[in-house]
């Protein structure tokens, strides 16, 4: 050792002894999954290349990463485990260095300007996992400062090597290991940040359950009998629909009708483009009647109503 320095040992020599400790750990149960790259390709997707791309964005990092991209490729990264607001991981060097890094979670007020910002944009969770996104949605959440990737402050890096550096070789090694994961596993970059990828897609369906329909698109009751070949009946005098229930077709996703009638179980799915309206069976005692939501949204909500 030269002035607190290990002397240079050969990448070869360098995985040899860490895999022969990695066998060691395995036997003791501990999961380990290294990071592989194949190719001079660090990442490939969108996460995991805006990952990346982040961390070059800021000169807190650049002088370090060079040599953390040249170790993550050798395989120098034995294990890299992603976890709430931390990254632990192995690293191969002149021994077997463990790194932590500690990465603060979203702000509640920043994810939720992100799903606002985003809402209505976000069809499916395969093509957000994808990364097959509109552009505006990948601008916000890759948008310096208040996106979804860290910025410097928000990450606090420990190894232990002797590096007196925060940012050394070995953690440069394990940031880019996080983005060559993010390959395989986009949505831990969300339990990483601690924030649920869900309400991406969940912002825009509340967008759409709170919309008023348009004037011309909504039928008076004549035509919505007409529509559904049934007899209009006014609410029944005392009647109460269920305790909670929506008022308009907007609160259950645009698609219920409020049926009155004596056989509480015919949960019918009839879709109805106007405001929710009071549809009577004739003949039928008023007595007798429920209120039950048909809504594709609702309907389970109503089951007890179906069945009491």
């Amino acid at each position: 050792m030269y002035f607190g320095w290990q002397p240079y040992v050969p990448v070869a020599e360098r995985r040899r002894q860490a895999e022969k400790k990695v066998a060691q750990l395995k036997k003791k149960g501990q999961p380990i999954t290294p990071v592989k790259i194949e190719g001079r390709t660090i990442a490939k997707s969108f996460w995991g290349k805006s990952w990346c791309t982040n961390l070059e964005r800021y000169s807190d990092f650049e002088s370090r990463l060079p040599r953390g991209r040249t170790y993550v490729r050798n395989g120098s990264v034995v294990d890299l485990q992603i976890g709430k607001g931390e990254v632990t991981a192995l690293v191969a060097g002149s021994e077997l260095y463990k790194i932590k890094i500690s990465i603060a979670p979203v702000k509640p007020n920043e994810w939720k300007a992100i799903c606002r910002d985003s809402a209505g944009s976000v069809s499916s969770l395969v093509e957000l996992l994808q990364g097959r996104i509109a552009k505006s949605v990948m601008d916000r959440v890759c948008r310096e400062g208040d996106g979804l990737f860290p910025v410097p402050k928000d990450i606090k890096l420990s190894c232990s090597c002797p590096d007196w550096a925060s940012m050394c070789k070995h953690v440069a090694a394990t940031l880019y290991g996080v983005g060559a994961r993010l390959d395989s596993w986009p949505e831990l970059l969300f339990v990483l940040r601690g924030v649920d990828h869900n309400e991406l897609m969940s912002a825009g369906s509340e967008i759409a359950l709170n919309a008023v329909p348009a004037a011309g698109k909504v039928l008076d009751d004549g035509n919505v009998a007409a529509l559904f070949g049934l007899d209009m009946a006014d609410t029944p005098e005392g009647f109460a629909p269920v305790a909670g229930a929506p008022t308009c077709c907007a609160a259950c996703d645009g698609f219920c009708c409020w049926i009155i009638c004596c056989c509480c179980c015919c949960c019918e799915r009839l879709v109805c483009p106007a405001p929710c309206v009071w549809i009577g069976r004739s003949g039928r005692s008023a007595s007798r009647t429920r209120a039950i939501c048909t809504s594709r949204a609702a309907c389970a909500r109503f089951t007890s109503a179906c069945s009491s």
